[in-house]
């Protein structure tokens, strides 16, 4: 492909934001008629802006295309020499290209055309050490494949492929996890001492597309969305069980930020394919940065812990988020709302519409005592405490009790069709904190067996059946004004 015509496709790439924005905007003008829609939808994402055109191959900064030699130092280089020129394009010509962490700058539209590959480097050293946040807290931890950090008016797209080559972080952090952590009573820092990369990090930036890409094999999560705002994630293709399944290999992860987009991606992956977070325990609870203004719609989960997911996460709290017209094919479960009493937080203002599964674990699973072997942290005898690293003594710090405890409250799921589940409910709050309102509107679950409900109130349901295989009907426990009456059950 010459340079002339490679122009060509990479400038039309470059057109498809807007149209994807009018594109958009039709689709909640149809729906509006018969859903509710929170006036603050129409206001997420990032918003139109238009940067130079002028093209700066990587290989005229002496990248290779042979997926063999390592590319970093040629393509970091390319893209400083965009933004040095005032911003433009940064791109490939055809071919495989091995890269350790880069990072985007302010201006430049970063694009991977179809026929280029960029394969991430196996050895972790490669990953250039920053102030990040991963799980929840602070921490020096290796930068992202794909860095957009501090940056402003940025496109990260293309219909090319970005493989994370994420296997050899699977089995070290597997090797760890088994043969040393677990045994010494370790489990809750091993994710945290396992450093593995991120395909794709956006923090502390504002005005970001990331679009139509296909990411595969990461070696953590795949992409993360931290501390920013105004930010649109659209087209996504995500395959992680490509040769195995990787531990944490999320999909998208939305982590202290506002006004965020997410729509048109597919995802198969083995955590949570849609991830809302905000900061784990005494350092979530420090830093107090909530997510918020969220939209996720038009997308495929296909394997993964949750279709959507809130949490574990939850210290600065996570509300106003709108989930419409979502399909999943063999995802876990369905809504998953997780924290733990040590977290704290609120969860609040949850909207789910248009939501079909098929072959679910539980369709709405919700807990506030979540993983306690990774949830709760404690330290081994045969450590000193005055002597650990500054991520182990967040992670022990004590949180006040009375903060600790999260919140659950406002929920509303609207036109549900989900067959094939293990169970259909399994919510379950606690005596210090009862779930509240959560409303149920046009729900159909077919499931092996119906579930629990437990310290929870005041839910509404219009139209809802439940089929459970066994004939048995959903437990209630310790509940206050939450009616399931033997008409919302059907049998075969």
């Amino acid at each position: 492909m010459n340079h002339i015509k490679l122009a060509g496709l990479i400038l039309y790439s470059l057109l498809t934001i807007s149209c994807k924005q009018k594109d958009a905007s039709v689709k909640k003008e149809k729906s509006n008629a018969e859903f509710f829609i929170p006036e603050w939808v129409d206001k997420v994402g990032a918003k139109s802006f238009e940067n130079k055109k002028e093209i700066f191959f990587v290989n005229d900064y002496g990248a290779v295309n042979d997926g063999k030699t390592l590319n970093t130092e040629a393509i970091q280089k390319t893209i400083d020499a965009c933004f040095d020129a005032g911003g433009g394009v940064v791109t490939f010509k055809p071919g495989s290209y091995l890269s350790g962490s880069i990072f985007i700058k302010s201006g430049i539209n970063f694009i991977v055309p179809k026929g280029v590959t960029i394969k991430g480097s196996e050895n972790i050293e490669d990953y250039k050490e920053i102030d990040t946040r991963v799980a929840g807290v602070e921490m020096v931890w290796p930068a992202a494949l794909i860095n957009v950090k501090e940056q402003t008016n940025v496109v990260l797209g293309g219909d090319g492929v970005i493989d994370g080559q994420g296997k050899v972080f699977w089995d070290y952090y597997w090797d760890l996890r088994k043969k040393d952590y677990e045994p010494r009573g370790l489990r809750w820092i091993v994710d945290y001492d396992a450093k593995r990369p991120r395909t794709v990090l956006v923090q502390n930036s504002k005005n970001v597309f990331v679009q139509d890409l296909n990411l595969q094999r990461a070696g953590f999560w795949t992409v993360q969305v931290l501390y920013s705002e105004y930010i649109t994630i659209d087209g996504l293709k995500i395959r992680n069980n490509i040769g195995g399944h990787g531990p944490s290999t999320d999909g998208v992860d939305i982590d202290s930020s506002k006004w965020i987009l997410v729509q048109n991606c597919d995802i198969d992956c083995n955590d949570d394919n849609f991830c809302l977070k905000a900061g784990r325990d005494w350092d979530g609870q420090r830093v107090n940065k909530p997510t918020e203004y969220v939209v996720i719609k038009d997308c495929i989960a296909r394997q993964g812990a949750g279709l959507f997911t809130l949490g574990s996460e939850t210290s600065g709290s996570i509300r106003h988020v709108f989930v419409s017209n979502i399909k999943g094919m063999g995802t876990k479960n369905g809504l998953n709302i997780k924290s733990a009493t040590n977290r704290g937080g609120t969860v609040e203002d949850i909207y789910l519409e248009n939501i079909k599964m098929d072959s679910v674990r539980t369709f709405m699973q919700v807990g506030m005592n979540w993983n306690p072997n990774y949830s709760y942290s404690k330290l081994p005898e045969e450590f000193n405490k005055d002597s650990i690293p500054i991520h182990w003594k967040k992670m022990l710090e004590k949180v006040d009790p009375k903060k600790g405890i999260p919140t659950f409250r406002d929920i509303t799921l609207n036109n549900i069709h989900v067959k094939g589940a293990q169970t259909a409910i399994n919510v379950n709050g606690l005596e210090q904190s009862v779930i509240d309102n959560i409303t149920l509107n046009n729900v159909y679950i077919q499931a092996k067996t119906a579930g629990k409900i437990s310290y929870s109130s005041n839910w509404i349901l219009n139209n809802v059946k439940i089929l459970p295989d066994d004939g048995g009907q959903v437990l209630l426990e310790n509940t206050q004004k939450v009616d399931l009456p033997a008409s919302v059950y059907q049998t075969k």
